[in-house]
C-alpha cells in the first residue's frame, strides 16, 4: 500500500506513487537504510542511530543506538517466520540479531572479519545470503550459526543480491562495475554471466516471485527487466525505462506533432523522450568511431567512443529513406550522423576531406543546420570555415567563401526554408547571407558584439541571435535589417526557442532566469526564476509545453503554456518587475507562486470594453449583421418570390363518427362545400396610431437629438424598417416635419461617421420610397442636395483610401520579389 522514501533525514510515505501521506522526522543524520516491518518502519543513518517507527502515528516505537567503532550498520534484512526480528549486518563483519519488540539483542554472529555490503533472505527458511566488500558470498544459515555454500566475484563488493522463486535454484549478485552473476545453487557454480547490464554499479535487483523475471536498477538513470528464457540461463533485456546518466546538453522538439523530444547528453548519449508516455521513449545510443570494434571491446574498454554532443539538427523530410539527424561532439571536427527510424548512429562522418587521414587536435565542429527538406547539412568549424554535405550520401558538396567564411570561430548557421539563403555567424562579429546553391555571398553586416548562438524561425524569416553581452537581438532576413533588441539578462544566453507563431522569443540565461519576450511590442511579457539555470530550451511546434533542461540535472522538464487554456495577461513588465522563484514541475502538483497576483489583472482585462468609435475622423461601420440592412432595397422581389400561389386553406375537422346515407348499402355523406369570405376592410384604427419611431423623430425636431431613434431602428428587421419608413409621408399618415427629422438623423450619423453603412442603407430606402414628395417639397430639397455633398465627400475620401490599398495588394501579389 505505501512505498518508503527517504531523502537527508527525513523518511517519506508515499501513496499511489505520487501522495505524501506520512512523514518521519528525527534524525540527525542522513538515513541509509530502510526495512518495511509490518505495522512499523525501521531506518537506519550514518550516525549509527537504529529507528522503529509506527506508520500510522508517525510515532517513534523504539530507538537504539549503536557504537561505530564496534557494530557500524551497514545491512538490515527481517529472516522470513522470524517474528518481531530483524538482522543486522556491520562494517566490521559480525551480524546481530534483535528482537524490537522487546529491544534484546538474541545471538551475535562473528562474521567473516569483512565488511556486510548485502543481506538477502533465501527461499528456504532460515537461510541467509550474505555479501561481503571482498566479493564473496557466504549463505549462512541463521538458526545453526553455520555456513552452507561460498561464492566469489572478482568485480569488486557484492551491491545487490536475489533468489529466483519460480522453481529454478539460481541466485543473482550484482557489482559496482555493472555485471550480473548468476549462481547455480545445486551445483554450487557459476552459471553465467551477464556483463553490462548497466554502464554503473548495479544499485537494487530483485527477481519478480514467481517468475522468471530479474528487475535491476543502477546510477546511469536506467531501470530494466530481464526476462530468463532462453538457453544457458542468461538473461535478455524484455523492457527497460532510461533517462540520461549525465546531465542533458541540448534538446529540441523533433517533428511537428509536438511529442517527441530528441536530447543529447553529456554521458555521450542521443536519446527520444516522448511527452505522451514513457513507452515512446527511445535510445539512439552512443557515438562511436567505429561501431564494430566498440562492440567487441565492451562499454569499459571502449575507446572508439565519440565525445559529448554539443549542438545537433534534425528534420523529418526523407527520415524513412536516410539519416535524419546531424550532431557536432565536443572538441572534434566530424561530425556524426544518426538514424531515427532505425534509432541508431548512421552511415555517415562528416569532415573536410583534407582531414580524413588525420584529426586535428585545435580545430572542431561548432555548429550545424539542416534543411528543410533533409537533403542537406551545413556544418560551421572553429576556424570559419562552413562546408554543405548530402545526407543521402555523405558526399562533401561544397564551402562558402574561398577558403573560409569568417574569420573567427562560426557562432551559429541557418538555412531557410526554400533553399535559398544560408546564414552564418562569425566570433568577429559579422553576419553573412548566401546564396545555398551557388555559394556566392549576397550581403555582409557588422553586428555591435560579438554573437554567441543564432536561431531562424523558417515560417516568418525572422532571425534571433544572442550576443556575448547578454543581449538578444532580431533581425529581419528579408529586409537584413535589427527590428528588436532585448537586454535585460545579467549571465550568458544559454538557449533561446521561438513560439510557433514568431511572435514570441524565449530565452535562458545563466542568471537562472526564463524570459519571454513579445516581438510585435517589443516588450518582456513574462519572466521568472528557477533554482537552477536552464541550459537548453525548446517551444513544442503545437504551442502547448515548453521544455527545458538545467544545470546539473538529470531530468527534462515540461512547463505548460497557460495562454492556451486561460486568460493571461500580455502586458509589459515594469521596469523594476522582481521575478519570483517558481518550483520546477514535478509529478506532484504544487501551486505556483505568482498565480494569485495576476487574478487581479485578469479581471481588469475581462471588463474592458471596446469603445463604439475609435476616433471621430474614423469611419465605423455597425456591428449589425448583413441580413438587417443589404436588402431593403430589395424587399418587393423578396416578397413577390415568397409569395403563395393560393391562399393556404384551412382543414375541416372530421367528425368522430362519420354519418352514412339510410339504406341497404352504405355510403358515406358528401362533405359541404363552404362558402368563406373575408372582410376586404382595412381597419384605419391601426393606421391612426403613432408607432414609437415616429414619436422620437417628432421630438429630435425640438432637442436635436436622434440617438434614441437610431438605436429604435437599428433594433428592427427589414420589413418592418420598410413599414416605418412608409409611415413617415403624409399619404402614409406622417408630415413633412417628420420626413425632415430623419434627414436630419442621416445627416448626424454622416457627421460622426459611424454606422456607415446604415446611413447608406436608410437613405436608399428612403429616396426609393418617396422620392416624388421629395421633388415637390422646396425645404426637404434643399436638405436632400445638403446630404448628397456630404455623401460625396466622404465617399470620395473613403475610395482614395481603397484605391490605394488596392494597388498596393496588386503589386505584392504580382511583382516578382
Amino acid at each position: 500500500m505505501l512505498i518508503f522514501a527517504s531523502y537527508d533525514n527525513i523518511l517519506h510515505a508515499f501513496a499511489r506513487n505520487k501522495e505524501v501521506v506520512h512523514t518521519y522526522g528525527g534524525h540527525k543524520a542522513r538515513i541509509h537504510l530502510l526495512q518495511p516491518f509490518g505495522d512499523h518502519v525501521i531506518s537506519v543513518d550514518v550516525d549509527n542511530i537504529l529507528i522503529v517507527w509506527n506508520i500510522q502515528s508517525e510515532e517513534e516505537y523504539l530507538q537504539v543506538d549503536f557504537d561505530k567503532t564496534t557494530f557500524a550498520v551497514s545491512a538490515i534484512l527481517h529472516p522470513s517466520t522470524y517474528l518481531n526480528k530483524v538482522l543486522l549486518g556491520s562494517e566490521q563483519g559480525s551480524l546481530q540479531l534483535w528482537n524490537i519488540r522487546s529491544n534484546k539483542l538474541l545471538y551475535s554472529f562473528s562474521g567473516w572479519h569483512l565488511a556486510v555490503t548485502t543481506l538477502e533472505q533465501a527461499p528456504a527458511v532460515d537461510v541467509v545470503a550474505v555479501g561481503l566488500v571482498s566479493g564473496h558470498i557466504i549463505v549462512h544459515n541463521i538458526k545453526f550459526d553455520e555456513t552452507l555454500m561460498k561464492f566469489h566475484q572478482d568485480w569488486g563488493p557484492i551491491t545487490a543480491i536475489s533468489f529466483r522463486t519460480d522453481g529454478h535454484p539460481v541466485m543473482a549478485a550484482g557489482s559496482p562495475v555493472g555485471h550480473i552473476a548468476l549462481w547455480d545453487l545445486e551445483e554450487k557454480k557459476l552459471m553465467c554471466q551477464m556483463q553490462d547490464a548497466h554502464s554503473t554499479a548495479i544499485a537494487g535487483m530483485s527477481f519478480v516471485p514467481g517468475e522468471p523475471l530479474l528487475i535491476t536498477n543502477g546510477a546511469d538513470n536506467a531501470i530494466r527487466v530481464w526476462i530468463f528464457d532462453g538457453p544457458g540461463g542468461t538473461g535478455r533485456i524484455l523492457r527497460s525505462r532510461m533517462g540520461h546518466s549525465a546531465p542533458p546538453t541540448k534538446i529540441r522538439y523533433h517533428g511537428q506533432n509536438g511529442e517527441q523530444i530528441l536530447s543529447a547528453g553529456q554521458d555521450g548519449t542521443l536519446q527520444s523522450f516522448s511527452t505522451v508516455h514513457e513507452k515512446f521513449n527511445k535510445s539512439l545510443g552512443r557515438g562511436s568511431i567505429n561501431k564494430k570494434k566498440s562492440k567487441k571491446k565492451g562499454l569499459k574498454l571502449d575507446t572508439m567512443v565519440l565525445p559529448p554532443i554539443t549542438v545537433f539538427a534534425s528534420e523529418v523530410a526523407h527520415q524513412s529513406d536516410w539519416d535524419n539527424i546531424v550532431a557536432c561532439h565536443q572538441g572534434y571536427i566530424t561530425c556524426t550522423t544518426w538514424n531515427y527510424q532505425k534509432t541508431s548512429m548512421g552511415a555517415h562522418k562528416l569532415r573536410p576531406e583534407e582531414f580524413s587521414k588525420h584529426k586535428p587536435i585545435d580545430i572542431y565542429a561548432t555548429a550545424v543546420d539542416m534543411t528543410s527538406c533533409g537533403n542537406f547539412a551545413v556544418i560551421g568549424l572553429s576556424t570559419g570555415r562552413v562546408d554543405v554535405y548530402n545526407m543521402q550520401s555523405g558526399i562533401h558538396r561544397g564551402l562558402y567563401g574561398k577558403e573560409r567564411a569568417h574569420e573567427g570561430a562560426i557562432r551559429g548557421v541557418a538555412v531557410d526554408g526554400l533553399n535559398q539563403l544560408v546564414i552564418t555567424a562569425g566570433s568577429e562579429g559579422l553576419i553573412k547571407f548566401w546564396k545555398f546553391k551557388t555559394k556566392h555571398l549576397i550581403y555582409s553586416t557588422e553586428l555591435s558584439s560579438s554573437p554567441s548562438g543564432l536561431l531562424l524561425h523558417r515560417d516568418s524569416g525572422i532571425l534571433g541571435i544572442a550576443f556575448d553581452d547578454f543581449s538578444i537581438k532580431v533581425l529581419d532576413i528579408e529586409t537584413r535589417k535589427i527590428v528588436r533588441t532585448f537586454s535585460g539578462h545579467h549571465g550568458r544566453i544559454n538557449d533561446m526557442t521561438f513560439s510557433p507563431d514568431g511572435r514570441w522569443i524565449i530565452t535562458s540565461s545563466m542568471d537562472c532566469t526564463i524570459k519571454t519576450w513579445d516581438l510585435p511590442s517589443g516588450c518582456l511579457i513574462d519572466c521568472f526564476l528557477v533554482d537552477s539555470a536552464a541550459v537548453s530550451l525548446t517551444m513544442s511546434p503545437t504551442g502547448d509545453f515548453l521544455a527545458s533542461t538545467h544545470v546539473d540535472d538529470l531530468g527534462i522538464y515540461l512547463w505548460s503554456n497557460r495562454s492556451l487554456y486561460s486568460v493571461v495577461s500580455l502586458r509589459p513588465l515594469p521596469a523594476d518587475y522582481e521575478p519570483s522563484v517558481v518550483t520546477r514541475p514535478s509529478t506532484l502538483p504544487v501551486q505556483d507562486v505568482d498565480v494569485a497576483g495576476d487574478e487581479e489583472t485578469w479581471d481588469e482585462m475581462i471588463e474592458y470594453v471596446s469603445p463604439e468609435q475609435l476616433g471621430e475622423q474614423l469611419v465605423t461601420l455597425s456591428s449589425l449583421p448583413e441580413s438587417r440592412w443589404k436588402n431593403l432595397l430589395s424587399l418587393d422581389i423578396i416578397k413577390k418570390k415568397n409569395k403563395p400561389r393560393e391562399p393556404p386553406k384551412v382543414p375541416k375537422s372530421a367528425p368522430f363518427f362519420i354519418p352514412t346515407v339510410p339504406g341497404l348499402i352504405p355510403r358515406y355523406i358528401a362533405p359541404e362545400e363552404g362558402n368563406v369570405t373575408q372582410s376586404k376592410v382595412v381597419n384605419l384604427g391601426v393606421l391612426a396610431q403613432k408607432s414609437d419611431f415616429y414619436v422620437h423623430l417628432e421630438e429630435a425636431l425640438s432637442t436635436n437629438e436622434y440617438t434614441a431613434p437610431l438605436r429604435l431602428l437599428k433594433s428592427l428587421g427589414p420589413s418592418n424598417i420598410e413599414i416605418e419608413l412608409r409611415g413617415l409621408a403624409p399619404e402614409g399618415g406622417g408630415s413633412m416635419d417628420v420626413m425632415l427629422s430623419f434627414l436630419r438623423m442621416i445627416e448626424m450619423m454622416l457627421n460622426k461617421k459611424y454606422n456607415f453603412e446604415l446611413a447608406q442603407a436608410y437613405l436608399a430606402l428612403f429616396l426609393k420610397l418617396h422620392l416624388k414628395v421629395l421633388s415637390s417639397e422646396p425645404n426637404l430639397l434643399e436638405e436632400v442636395s445638403r446630404l448628397s455633398m456630404q455623401l460625396e465627400e466622404t465617399w470620395i475620401h473613403l475610395r482614395t483610401l481603397f484605391n490605394q490599398s488596392l494597388c498596393v495588394l496588386t503589386y505584392v501579389k504580382s511583382a516578382l520579389l
